[in-house]
């Protein structure tokens, strides 16, 4: 399981539902690039790195969607070097013009998530906000249509994601690590001239020319679960610029890699803890298990005689350990998907594996005709350029005890997803970012108790590390990853008041 942090609806949908769109014309005068014009057009259908599909439709009211392409730096050390394609996604503000604030912009996670894509699929969910802003999205760097990283092959991937992801000897160690150097080589080949040019400072600095070519004296942000790294680092690197943001589903910014796995551990567990307890409280009698424990006893020995003999699946591909797992898991990010996994479970019982294989391949980013947005290549490629740790089987036999204690489920799963950057091509920055932004404009950050990818105590941890005066903690007491989409009107309230109005709500404001 790689560090996932991404909106759950916008991961699902690439089996649950439909997304959308893409990046077009653009240019700027040579050495400024703060000049360029964006030439805004039609949306395109996705790309096959976006996750294909069809052209994004209006939005209620008719309101097109538009594309373009900004010019950025490929090497930011390098600004009058090589250039690369962002790709960008707007719907324009549908209040008077004389209300208009600027450009709020949005990430949605991963990393490695298509903005290009997401906005479109769920922008009727901030109309609000588009009363008073353009609504704006991109694919960051080694994303979808900017410039992204490029690995395996279709089949590859497939084999891949199907591997023994929880060795137990040294001879499926040594195939698992064998298999990790495999993929990583094969980013080098394809993708070696992006690969030192996709850490988070990089796309913090985008998002700072963004600012300026949009028209904007500040950046407005709306940063989900990854995207929340990406604007602190943004609010550390620039923090004059910061106009009003808001972090939802945070990530803890203190954590190394270890650590962050580690509390998704926790964070799972708990998550798939209150779905077992959810099933078996309800008047109905819970078709998968007559207690919270029997159901999580039930789910473990499916796990491990899939481990043994997997199951047929979406054919011709068979359901192992790992596609069943992941699948789980793509489940617990928003209580909305609690159902399938309730009908999954119940199919694999029975010895059909489609539905946690279909989840599985949502995570993926697998389509239904077998083919795969970079989703997982821009995620190992951003998170392995910056996270320093390297990390040795070794190592990770060493810890597996204290995963196991925070999840019995997924322990093992994400300890061994730490050899992930093992035989990486680019060292990793830092242990963890840096995002003290004294100076900042509030960034309103909001905590939900239920996250089960970015845990509620990693809200606290920004605050603190942004620094006296800059965060704003707000917390949500729900379920699922994010706070804002769960449509809390409290949460809303508090998040909309702030951005449309400047209302900075009381710190320790609590929603349930």
């Amino acid at each position: 399981m790689r560090r996932f942090r991404i909106r759950a609806a916008a991961l699902a949908s690439a089996v649950l539902l439909s997304l959308l769109p893409a990046g077009c014309g653009g240019g700027g005068k040579d050495g400024d690039l703060t000049a360029q014009k964006l030439d805004w057009k039609d949306c395109p259908a996705p790309s096959a790195a976006e996750g294909g599909g069809s052209a994004p439709s209006p939005l209620p009211g008719g309101t097109a969607w538009q594309c373009a392409t900004l010019q950025a730096p490929l090497d930011w050390s390098k600004p009058n070097g090589d250039r690369i394609g962002l790709a960008l996604i707007r719907s324009a503000a549908s209040g008077p013009a004389s209300r208009r604030i600027g450009s709020l912009v949005f990430n949605f996670g991963g990393p490695g998530g298509s903005g290009v894509t997401t906005l479109p699929a769920f922008g009727e969910d901030y109309a609000k906000l588009r009363t008073r802003y353009d609504l704006v999205s991109f694919d960051p760097r080694g994303v979808g249509r900017s410039s992204p990283v490029e690995c395996e092959s279709d089949a590859q991937l497939d084999e891949y994601f199907q591997q023994d992801a929880t060795p137990d000897n040294a001879a499926e160690r040594a195939r698992l690590l064998d298999r990790t150097k495999m993929f990583n080589a094969a980013c080098e080949k394809h993708s070696g001239k992006i690969l030192p040019h996709v850490r988070t400072t990089d796309a913090a600095r985008d998002m700072d020319l963004m600012r300026k070519v949009l028209g904007d004296a500040k950046l407005y942000y709306f940063g989900i679960s990854y995207g929340t790294e990406l604007g602190a680092v943004y609010a550390h690197l620039f923090p004059k610029h910061v106009g009003r943001a808001v972090f939802d589903a945070v990530v803890d910014p203190t954590q190394n890699a270890e650590q962050s796995s580690l509390g998704q551990a926790r964070g799972f567990q708990l998550a798939l803890d209150n779905f077992a307890e959810d099933c078996t409280s309800k008047t109905t009698e819970c078709p998968i298990g007559d207690t919270p424990q029997d159901v999580k006893a039930r789910i473990a020995k499916l796990l491990s005689d899939l481990e043994r003999k997997p199951i047929p699946g979406v054919f011709p591909r068979e359901l192992t350990q790992t596609d069943a797992t992941n699948g789980i898991a793509q489940s617990l990010y928003s209580k909305d998907f609690w159902e399938y996994l309730t009908e999954g479970l119940q199919q694999a019982y029975g010895g059909d594996g489609k539905i946690l294989m279909l989840l599985s391949d949502s995570m993926n980013g697998r389509d239904e005709n077998g083919e795969y947005s970079n989703i997982t290549a821009a995620n190992i490629a951003i998170n392995c350029s910056d996270e320093k740790s390297r990390y040795t089987t070794a190592y990770v036999q060493q810890q597996l005890p204290e995963f196991r204690a925070a999840s019995a489920l997924f322990g093992d799963y994400l300890a061994w997803g730490l050899v992930g950057c093992t035989g990486w091509a680019v060292p990793g920055a830092a242990e963890h970012p840096d995002v003290s932004a004294p100076g900042s404009a509030p960034i309103l950050v909001v905590g939900n108790t239920g996250d089960p990818a970015t845990p509620y105590e990693g809200a606290k941890k920004m605050v603190d590390a942004l620094g006296k005066g800059v965060g704003v903690e707000l917390t949500y007491r729900g379920q699922g990853h994010g706070a804002y989409d769960s449509k809390n009107r409290c949460v809303q309230d508090a998040v909309n008041g702030y951005l449309l109005d400047g209302k900075v709500p009381a710190a320790g404001t609590v929603c349930s």
